[in-house]
């Protein structure tokens, strides 16, 4: 099996800067049809099989009580379905399904082909991955199937011919739920053959291919195709292009795959609507270009009871969701009521924390909340994890709040469908990702992640929403757009973000941003090469920070920029808290203002005097750029400047901390992270929603 090739863009080896769903096609059914009729979607992964037939009944009837509409059946039951090769047992299946519908409960049913078998890789080991060192990994865990297997794809995809054949037309069926969680890599010799001809169909002859890896470099010229290999592992630093051309191949290895599945379901069920699970900022996986082949972007999120900052990763998890889903609802399909398992101290969630969650995500853009699992196992890997009904039964205080929550979200049926709307965008792309942490750079510390979570949490604490969208996205609804990083950057993007300004837009632009081509190849001259007429400015050196000594920085007074010589020196019109000066960290450039001016300057060791923010007017625009990852304080005095800019305001004027505000529709959210009550100024009389009571306003 090979990979689907991205599209040409005029030049071998780019892609264009978005995939586009095929325009061809026929409207597909969507997250409305499941909503249609059940308001808001509750329930979580369904596994019958671990159990014997007379708990079948009882988990019914406590779905019934818990206000449960949708459960996701048959993930991992692969085995059970397809005990021996060729066989086939549907009778338990069919039993599970006519209970559920008898009950009122609609089936997410699932392609159970994460996980093959015992008998697939026994029987035909060259199914089974291949790490990058060469050693196969065996049966015994899930997930152990290699994307580009004959063998597996033709198996898989038999069961999934006679799985849709056989329910079609079962009246529990609402949704497919094709594998679980993609993220397999292989090294093995039928990927490498994959790798080869998904290589053949993007640079089409290996001249152009050795000039696009830059195989002079290190003496690595390839002279016949089957001499190119994965990047398996080697004795140093190995070529980054053919890393990042491998990550892309990975991602649409895993995608064909699913396409596969998907194309035999939506044959044989044209109306029922087909998902698979995401997994937030995972990095495997590019989900600007798998989202177009869903019908409904879902996600599982599981976040870390611990962590302070786990709301604003929440939230910048669920507004990613929100933009894949086009600006749509979406569903979240996995959470968990309680501790994981996997963590290495699994804390418990406090009271009301999952309920607190699952609100979160409606607010943001949700119109499913779903969790792994219903009940918890018994046996295997995953005893310990958190589910609906626990080890001691439904009459525990932890199903109690299930059922209540159930309860609750069917009061919340009239927000099904409503948009969260946004006017500030934040820049995310995953092949850029994949390329900015590539080995061999000035640093690691300079995570792709951890500075969207830096741009986007100060955003959040001032109750602004953002839409995530890919390069090349449209953006002239915005006031503002946000690039945290985007260290790959084609010609193409770069005018985009330069007509943006030009034409009235607020750009803010990241560190390390605009360094290299599609092909990760470093653009010469003056950086950010694409960007330097619209940011005025232009940098020649990359430096990272040391721990110690610090490296500080100093904000220069409106009037200083003007030149006012009796201007108090060090003064802002908005200060960050911690004073005038604040701390670099991490990372740091040389650069140049040519047309912008420094809005705050370095102050020590030879960048002494340069600048560290600058801002530029361009057309009827202005764009900012951030040449250092700054103290926290520095960065929300900085995000402040720039809203004010942009005319952009949060939903609600001075939120408490760990409050959240996000408006959904006529519905103005507030979510308290906090460790205690709250005090929020409403700016106008509002109805509580779940409860009716009337609110008053200032």
């Amino acid at each position: 099996m090979t990979g689907d090739s991205p599209q040409r863009d005029g030049t071998p080896g780019l892609r264009p800067d978005r995939p586009a769903a095929a325009s061809d096609q026929p409207a597909r059914p969507g997250l409305h049809s499941l909503t249609a009729g059940r308001g808001m979607l509750f329930g979580g992964d369904y596994n019958p099989e671990q159990w014997p037939e007379e708990v079948w009944v009882e988990d019914v009837a406590l779905m019934r009580a818990a206000h449960v509409n949708l459960v996701t059946v048959g993930v991992f039951s692969w085995a059970r379905i397809e005990p021996e090769p060729g066989t086939r047992d549907f009778g338990w299946l069919d039993r599970v399904l006519d209970l559920l519908h008898d009950g009122g409960i609609a089936v997410d049913l699932a392609t159970p082909t994460a996980s093959p078998p015992p008998w697939l890789g026994h029987r035909w080991p060259e199914t089974l991955p291949v790490d990058e060192s060469g050693h196969r990994l065996y049966y015994g865990a899930r997930n152990q199937w290699c994307p580009s297997s004959p063998i597996y794809r033709e198996r898989a995809l038999a069961l999934v011919t006679d799985l849709a054949d056989r329910y079609a037309d079962h009246p529990a069926l609402a949704m497919w739920h094709v594998g679980n969680e993609y993220g397999q890599v292989c090294h093995c010799d039928d990927t490498a053959a994959a790798f080869r001809g998904w290589l053949r169909e993007r640079y089409g002859d290996l001249a152009t291919l050795n000039e696009a890896w830059g195989t002079t470099f290190w003496s690595q010229h390839y002279g016949q195709w089957d001499e190119i290999l994965t990047p398996r592992r080697a004795p140093y630093l190995r070529n980054p292009t053919q890393m990042l051309d491998f990550q892309r191949f990975c991602s649409d290895a895993l995608l064909a795959h699913y396409r596969a599945e998907r194309d035999i379901l939506r044959r044989r069920t044209p109306s029922v609507p087909v998902t698979t699970n995401f997994m937030g900022f995972f990095k495997p996986v590019d989900y600007w270009a798998w989202a177009p082949h869903e019908d409904v972007v879902a996600n599982d999120w599981y976040p870390f009871p611990g962590d302070p900052r786990s709301p604003v990763r929440a939230a910048l998890t669920h507004d990613l969701m929100r933009g894949l889903a086009g600006g749509g609802p979406w569903m979240l399909l996995e959470q968990a009521t309680d501790g994981v398992n996997w963590q290495k101290h699994n804390l418990p969630k406090p009271a009301g924390q999952f309920r607190l969650e699952s609100l979160q995500a409606v607010a943001r853009g949700a119109d499913g909340l779903c969790y792994f699992q219903w009940r918890a196992s018994r046996f295997g890997a995953e005893r310990y994890h958190a589910a609906m009904v626990p080890h001691a039964g439904a009459d525990t205080r932890l199903h109690t709040r299930v059922r209540e929550h159930g309860a609750e979200l069917r009061r919340l049926a009239p927000l099904v469908g409503q948009p969260v709307p946004a006017r500030v965008a934040l820049v995310h792309d995953w092949q850029s990702w994949w390329a900015c942490e590539s080995d061999g750079r000035p640093s690691d510390r300079l995570l792709v992640t951890d500075q969207l979570l830096r741009f986007y949490e100060p955003l959040w604490r001032r109750g602004v929403t953002v839409d995530l969208v890919p390069p090349g996205a449209e953006l002239s609804g915005y006031r503002l757009v946000v690039v945290p990083n985007l260290f790959l950057l084609s010609d193409a993007t770069a005018e985009s973000l330069t007509s943006y300004v030009r034409d009235g837009g607020v750009l803010l632009v990241g560190p390390f941003s605009g360094v290299a081509d599609p092909l990760g190849h470093i653009h010469t001259g003056r950086f950010p090469a694409p960007l330097r007429e619209v940011l005025g400015a232009s940098g020649e050196a990359w430096l990272p920070v040391a721990d110690d000594p610090p490296l500080r920085c100093r904000w220069i007074a409106d009037a200083e920029q003007r030149g006012d010589a009796d201007a108090p020196a060090g003064t802002v019109p908005d200060p960050s808290p911690t004073g005038v000066e604040f701390t670099a960290t991490i990372w740091s450039e040389l650069m140049r203002a040519e047309s912008a001016r420094p809005v705050a300057t370095f102050l020590d060791g030879d960048l002494a005097g340069a600048p560290a923010v600058l801002r530029n007017e361009f057309g009827t625009g202005r764009a900012w750029y951030l040449a250092t990852v700054p103290q926290e304080a520095a960065m929300v005095a900085l995000t402040d400047r720039v809203l004010a800019d942009a005319a952009v305001t949060g939903v609600l004027p001075d939120l408490p901390d760990g409050v959240e505000a996000v408006r959904r529709g006529d519905t103005l959210f507030l979510l308290n992270h906090g460790a205690g009550p709250a005090r929020v100024t409403l700016t106008e009389p509002a109805g509580e929603l779940l409860t009716g009571d009337r609110v008053e306003g200032p």
